[in-house]
């Protein structure tokens, strides 16, 4: 059975740019929030089906980020 990969365009070795090694042993990446939340948010308000594929998935934040997010979660208002 084959294997299916994404392409994502060309190469790029410019020192600001992430690239995914292909080696099977790799399980995650490490990426900036500003690299992946306009994808994330675009997927949300697209309502994509893949979002829920991944949806257990377990991420890494820094507990400042953590800190805000509850804050956030806490003193928002319903319905805003």
């Amino acid at each position: 059975m084959r294997k299916l990969r994404v392409y994502t365009g060309p190469l790029n070795n410019d020192a600001n740019s992430c690239t995914l090694n292909n080696s099977p042993s790799v399980d995650s990446v490490k990426v900036t929030l500003g690299d992946i939340l306009p994808i994330l948010a675009d997927a949300v308000a697209s309502d994509r089906t893949w979002l829920t594929d991944f949806e257990s998935d377990e991420i890494t934040i820094s507990t400042d980020l953590f800190d805000v997010l509850q804050a956030y979660s806490h003193f928002r208002r319903p319905g805003a």
